[in-house]
């Protein structure tokens, strides 16, 4: 028999763990697979957004005991750069040989709009808990969510919105909110029929839309658009701009994200693999990340001589949008016109991120997360 084949997984987000634990099923006797991420826990991003309205947290699991019970080795480092002509990935630490590589490092949210506060998920509950605050006591009148052009995922925008509707009805404010968005229509990304959703929600809780309107700044009680035009905006809650990490050694695109195939190997570099948010694939997602390392572990385990017929990323958007009321779920797959909306579940477990492995491992491990409720 030959040897095991050693897999390095650079970064243990959504796209890391679902590799790792695909790899188990997939090639265990043939792989040894490792970890490498300077982070103490994983943490359940998506729900970050309802920390702020005391609708739920971001839960955190602890990496140790995570990669101990996915049976994989974990190192704390961080990565620096890679030489792929070596083989190995360089840390703080010393290097780290590979016969296998799989990038799973993410990406990098940044400010998009001067002026505004940006909220990129966990760490950011407080500054939105108080412009929550002074919406409720009166010192905002009119406010705005946004988020700017170029690659981000939208799905938090209207969340945020719909969830800070509800909030400030229950409290009695009388605030004007506004939904400022460079797509065509409300979340257009899941399809018509979802937009129509959307929309119509947005419509029920008396949110303004202005689709086609790129921000620009807001700055003295204003959000300006590119271009010409305004609206009156006490406060601004914007999304981030995603950047890609720009890893040395590693090709990447001006914005730094790295160009991979459809098996997730990144062009132009040999038995290395790549997935999730620092793909150059545009739409940012963790349910997109899952499937993509689902690529890349089917193409990693037959090239270490697994029975495995590897199968391509074949994106399906799958989205539960927190609404503050009844939760909606949507689907759709990515290229097609048709999309499903319903109140009731569309995958199993119910989770904010669809991963093939990682949803069900995550929903037995709840025990592990500090904030489980």
């Amino acid at each position: 028999m030959n040897a095991r084949k050693k897999v390095l997984i650079a970064g243990a987000g959504v796209a890391g763990l679902e590799a790792a634990l695909a790899l188990r099923e997939l090639a265990d006797d043939r792989v040894s697979v490792e970890l490498v991420s300077p982070d103490d826990d994983f943490v359940y991003r998506p729900l970050s957004v309802a920390a702020a309205f005391h609708a739920g947290e971001a839960h955190r699991f602890p990496l140790v005991r995570l990669a101990e019970e996915a049976g994989v080795d974990l190192t704390k480092a961080a990565i620096g750069s890679v030489d792929p002509v070596r083989k190995v990935v360089k840390t703080a630490k010393g290097d780290l040989a590979y016969d296998l590589l799989l990038l799973a490092l993410g990406a990098r949210p940044v400010v998009g709009i001067e002026g505004a506060v940006t909220f990129r998920g966990p760490g950011d509950e407080e500054t939105l808990a108080d412009v929550l605050r002074d919406a409720r006591e009166g010192r905002i009148r009119e406010l705005a969510f946004t988020m700017p052009s170029g690659i981000s995922w939208p799905l938090p925008m209207y969340e945020l919105a719909l969830l800070t509707a509800v909030h400030l009805a229950d409290a009695g404010a009388d605030v004007r909110l506004d939904v400022v968005t460079p797509e065509q229509r409300p979340l257009i990304l899941f399809g018509a029929a979802a937009s129509d959703v959307v929309a119509g929600l947005l419509d029920e809780h008396g949110i303004r839309v202005w689709v086609d309107t790129v921000p620009l700044a807001a700055e003295n009680g204003v959000l300006r658009f590119v271009g010409s035009g305004q609206i009156e905006a006490d406060r601004v809650v914007a999304l981030p701009q995603i950047e890609g990490p720009r890893l040395s050694g590693i090709p990447h695109d001006t914005s730094g994200f790295v160009p991979t195939d459809e098996h997730s190997r990144v062009r132009g570099v040999d038995h290395v693999f790549a997935a999730g948010d620092l793909t150059d694939f545009p739409v940012k997602q963790g349910g997109l990340a899952a499937q993509q390392a689902d690529a890349a572990a089917d193409a990693i385990a037959a090239e270490a001589g697994a029975d495995v017929d590897p199968q391509p990323f074949a994106p399906v958007l799958r989205g539960l949008m927190l609404t503050g009321l009844t939760p909606r779920f949507m689907q759709m797959e990515l290229g097609r016109l048709e999309s499903i909306v319903d109140t009731e579940p569309l995958w199993w477990p119910p989770g904010k991120i669809a991963g093939r492995h990682l949803g069900p491992f995550l929903a037995d491990r709840l025990h592990l997360s500090p904030t489980a409720q």
